[in-house]
């Protein structure tokens, strides 16, 4: 099966949490690797999301240590839609 990797970047102006996280990270812009898997569905192309990695900390914030958190793109899609709620 065919897969690619979307990169994007979100933007959070106060601090969050989403499941998984041991701690709310602090507001700050952070890239987003979405997977996804093509689907053939009839005669045409179609991309199904199969998982999400958030990289911590945010971009322009030292830190000794950089990871890749995988998250439910549900979830950060849930916490993106109320981050613009509150603006």
């Amino acid at each position: 099966m065919t897969t690619r990797t979307i990169q994007t970047i979100v933007r959070f102006s106060a601090p969050f949490m989403l499941p998984g996280f041991d701690a709310a990270q602090p507001a700050g812009d952070y890239r987003v690797d979405q997977d996804e898997e093509l689907l053939e569905v009839s005669s045409r192309l179609a991309w199904r999301r199969v998982g999400a990695f958030v990289h911590l900390p945010a971009i322009g914030i030292d830190g000794q240590t950089h990871q890749m958190v995988p998250i439910d793109p549900a979830d950060l899609d849930a916490a993106l839609e109320k981050e613009h709620q509150e603006l």
